[in-house]
């Protein structure tokens, strides 16, 4: 299985896109990170915890005064629901955010090490597929190895990102500056 990667200025190996220039020409998209990012970091903090507990509770206490009505009901479940509805996005732009954060910084890792094979670097393009197939072909050679007392972990084939024959485990070493 072989992965094409993308060298793209400014953004590392395996990262499709522009040098940075998006974020010059797109304002709401700057002020929406940085509201979403205060907004998450708000949100999981203990405040926010104790305030909607805090709200939940007058919503429980006022129940009586109310006499348990259906609008009285309706104040609760629409207001969850527009709180949830809106944190949805919040959230993922959040995980977005992280997710390429920590590609780049596993791409960066990949790509210093001698014995490591670059193919791997960018895989999360992949499909499922491809990867459940290279992830299945790793285990096998892992459950090999371990079967066989093999400690070496670091033999692969470079080129295609899948671990090397028998033959090739002999101690050669594929990747960058082999």
């Amino acid at each position: 299985m072989s992965v094409t990667t993308k060298e793209s200025p400014g953004r590392g190996p395996g990262r499709s896109g522009d040098d940075g220039r998006s974020e010059r020409r797109r304002p709401l998209t700057r002020v929406f990170d940085r509201f979403a990012t205060a907004a998450t970091r708000a949100a999981g903090s203990p405040y926010a915890f104790g305030g909607a507990v805090v709200a939940i509770v007058v919503w429980l206490v006022s129940g009586p005064l109310f006499h348990y009505s259906d609008a009285w009901q309706l104040v609760v479940n629409t207001g969850t629901t527009i709180i949830t509805f809106l944190m949805v996005f919040l959230l993922q732009q959040s995980q977005n955010k992280d997710s390429v954060a920590m590609h780049l910084k596993l791409d960066e890792l990949l790509s210093s090490q001698h014995a490591a094979s670059n193919a791997l670097i960018g895989i999360e393009n992949a499909s499922e597929e491809e990867l459940r197939r290279l992830a299945a072909t790793w285990l096998e050679l892992a459950s090999r190895r371990q079967t066989e007392g093999d400690t070496e972990s670091d033999t692969h084939d470079g080129a295609s990102g899948e671990p090397a024959d028998e033959d090739d485990a002999a101690g050669k070493r594929n990747g960058p500056g082999a």
